[in-house]
């Protein structure tokens, strides 16, 4: 198995390049984990499969999304972001970055 660099991190607060919203990383996939129907339909840029893939939850969204890293920039803002499952995945918000909850 190769060793993959990772450009973010749960906990880290992201902005999506290109659909222009904000987020919070949840989980980490090293390449991407989802189906071909799905990555034909959703994915229309057609971003690598063999790069790293994040769990995002939304700002001000009730949804998560599955993003390709190439699409995803450090989000300058630092502010923490509104989303009905932040406290199944996060203790706490400092420094402009959440605290993961441990299992």
């Amino acid at each position: 198995m190769k060793e993959v660099q990772c450009k973010f991190y749960v906990g880290q607060l992201v902005h999506h390049a290109l659909f222009d919203y904000r987020g919070v990383v949840v989980d980490v996939d090293p390449e991407f984990q989802g189906t071909e129907v799905w990555y034909q339909q959703v994915a229309r840029s057609k971003p690598p499969k063999d790069q790293p893939w994040y769990h995002i939850l939304v700002d001000k969204g009730q949804h998560m999304t599955y993003v390709a890293e190439r699409n995803l920039e450090p989000d300058p803002s630092q502010t923490s972001i509104e989303h009905p499952m932040i406290n199944h995945f996060f203790t706490g918000f400092e420094k402009g970055k959440y605290i993961r909850m441990m299992s």
